[in-house]
Parts: C-alpha cells; sequence; structure tokens
C-alpha cells in the first residue's frame, strides 16, 4: 500500500529499482539502502516486493519512469529509431550486466518477427552478454551476419565474437565474416576482400535490416587495445588525429565523422555509413563509452540505442 502523499507508481518505481540494483547490480540491502536514500528495512521490503509483483524475472518487468523519460528525451534530441534504457546497477556494478536483459529483448522482438530479416551483429563484450541474456528460440525465416572479422592476430578465432555463440540459441542461417579484425596492410585486406565468400557476406551486411553493435573508446583501455588488435603507439597515434570511438572496428572523431587513419586502412569488417534508414542500433554504458556514443548519435552513424540510466544522463548533459 503506497503512502499518502506518495504515488503507487513511485513505489512501484522504488520496488524495481531495489530489486535491479539486488539481482542483476549485486548490491547488499544496506548498499541499496544507501543508493536509495532510505533504511536498511526499507531497502529489505522494496526488494521483496519486487519478487512478490514479479517486477523481477532476470529482466527488469515494470518500466521505470525516470528511463522513461530518458528514452525520450534522447529519442527527441536524435530522431531516433529505438531507445531503451536500463536502470543503472549501482556504483559498483556492472553496467554491461545491466543493459544486457534489455538487448537480449530487443533483439528477441527482432528475431520474433514473422517476415524475414537480415540481423547483422558486430562483436564485443556487450554484444556477448546480450547474446548470453537471450532466450532459445527459433528463427528459421532469418538471416544472422557479423559486422565485423572473426580472426585474432594469432590466427585464433575471435574471443568476443558472437555470431557463433547467437547460433547455440537460434535456429538460423548465420553468416560469420572470415577475415582478420585488422589485417597486416591494406594489400592484405584487400586480397581477403577480393575472395567470392567474404564478398558474399559482406554484401549480406551491407543489406541488413537491422544492424546490433557496440560501441569501443580509444585510450588504453580500448577494446582494440585490450584483444591486440593494435598497440599502444598506435592508439596514441589515432587520437593524435582525433579519434574518440569506434564501430564495427571503424573509429571516427568527435563528431562521428571517420577518419582516414591507422586501423581504418586494415580494417576488416563493414562500415556502418552515417544516415541508414534502417535501424542501427548500438548497446553500450559506461563513463568511458559517453564521448563514442554521443559522436555516433551525433552523425547517426547509430539512430538507435542501448544504454543504462547514468550514460544516457552523461550524454544527455554533455550536448
Amino acid at each position: 500500500m503506497a503512502q499518502i502523499g506518495e504515488p503507487e507508481t513511485s513505489q512501484s518505481d522504488d520496488a524495481a529499482r531495489a530489486g535491479w540494483l539486488y539481482y542483476v547490480g549485486g548490491l547488499t540491502q544496506d548498499q541499496i539502502a544507501r543508493e536509495l536514500g532510505v533504511s536498511r528495512q526499507r531497502a529489505q521490503r522494496l526488494v521483496s516486493r519486487a519478487m512478490a509483483e514479479g517486477l523481477i524475472h532476470v529482466r527488469l518487468e515494470h518500466r521505470i519512469a525516470a528511463c522513461l523519460d530518458l528514452e525520450a528525451r534522447l529519442t527527441r534530441r536524435f530522431d531516433l529509431t529505438r531507445c531503451r534504457i536500463a536502470p543503472s546497477p549501482g556504483p559498483s556494478g556492472d553496467p554491461i550486466a545491466s543493459i544486457a536483459p534489455t538487448a537480449a529483448a530487443e533483439l528477441e522482438r527482432f528475431l520474433r518477427m514473422p517476415g524475414p530479416l537480415v540481423i547483422a551483429l558486430g562483436t564485443g563484450r556487450a554484444l556477448r552478454a546480450m547474446v548470453d541474456a537471450m532466450e532459445g528460440l527459433e528463427a528459421e525465416q532469418h538471416r544472422l551476419v557479423s559486422m565485423i572479422g572473426n580472426i585474432a592476430p594469432d590466427g585464433s578465432a575471435s574471443f568476443f565474437d558472437v555470431i557463433m555463440r547467437i547460433a547455440d540459441k537460434v535456429r538460423a542461417p548465420h553468416y560469420p565474416m572470415p577475415v582478420p579484425v585488422v589485417s597486416e596492410t591494406a594489400e592484405e585486406r584487400a586480397a581477403f576482400h577480393a575472395l567470392a565468400p567474404v564478398r558474399r557476406v559482406v554484401d549480406l551486411a551491407r543489406a541488413a535490416d537491422v544492424i546490433f553493435v557496440g560501441v569501443g573508446q580509444m585510450g588504453p583501455t580500448a577494446p582494440l587495445v585490450a584483444d591486440g588488435f593494435v598497440s599502444l603507439a598506435e592508439m596514441a597515434e589515432m587520437e593524435s588525429r582525433g579519434a574518440v570511438g569506434e564501430i564495427a572496428g571503424w573509429i571516427f572523431d568527435s563528431q562521428g565523422q571517420y577518419l582516414d587513419v591507422g586501423t581504418n586502412e586494415r580494417v576488416g569488417g563493414v562500415r556502418v555509413p552515417p544516415e541508414r534508414s534502417n535501424p542501427v542500433i548500438g548497446v553500450a554504458a559506461g563513463p568511458a563509452k559517453v564521448a563514442p556514443i554521443t559522436a555516433a548519435l551525433r552523425s547517426r552513424i547509430l539512430n538507435g540505442l542501448i544504454t543504462d540510466e547514468a550514460t544516457a544522463r552523461a550524454v544527455l548533459d554533455g550536448l
């Protein structure tokens, strides 16, 4: 029962947020109490209410009003086709764990469409978490294709490639991009792309009806550095030329303009062109992602976004 002067919607919002922080963010009830500014006893009651009312089933079933407001503001500001904001997991939580169920539900929405679609996927930690959070389903009418190469520098399969992982959950034809993520030289990249099987996969990716991609930042913590695709020296050189982020391996500046530098001469995947009419949905969250997300939205490399509250607020506050 809501208290006098406190609407039921606010009570449900608090319960949903508390349940999310407990089951997704991994916070203790003491930490939830501090995060929400309530007593420990109230935090305990809110978590219990979230479960009793079915607000949490691994995924958040209640749309928190603050998230809906952020979705509306971002949609208006950037004319987005899709926008979904997950509750932030708290200061000690993993934002990828927070957004993965929301992203999975959005991907499942397309997979359940009866008409055949070509669904293209990037790679990376957020996309892998999205696929791990998916339910198994039959979607034989669709084709799934990778936007980025699947060969690591040592010749092994790229650890965060998602096409083969999604194949375990979705009964749909799937097409890996059989090239290095980043080739040694521009000539090597051209040789791979001259092969007929590669051309067919590239053409399929370019014709995608919907695209889901991660968003990478620059600097020493960049996925391209962490996964061994570029050296720290090459990363520093690209940053000196204005690089702030990457999508599907393609580097862009603060205005979302692709740069003719560094790995862009050797990247094996398909570039997402700005102003694409079909949905291009970025899946990313965290402080390091704010600048690249903002740049990609400005230029409309992305016309859809799945992120968390803190990241969404930071994007809007930085405009």
